[in-house]
């Protein structure tokens, strides 16, 4: 039986949104709040939109928009 694991699974960040504010909590422990004025493009983005993105080497990645942070 083939082992398959999505992209989705293998996040070790969590992101979520309160009001203007993205937050960012890492594996260990810390959170890193960035003010969604800094990244328009997630600023004006659908729940839907903000929620597709997957961890890349370097940071969060949002193929729809576009958009590539490091964290």
């Amino acid at each position: 039986m083939p082992l398959f694991t999505s992209r989705k699974q293998q996040r070790n960040i969590k992101v979520s949104f309160q009001s203007d504010m993205m937050m960012v909590d890492l594996p260990d422990g810390k959170q890193q709040v960035f003010p969604l004025a800094f990244f328009p493009a997630l600023q004006n983005a659908t729940e839907e939109e903000r929620n597709d993105w997957v961890q890349t080497a370097n940071g969060l990645y949002w193929e729809k928009l576009g958009l590539n942070i490091v964290v």
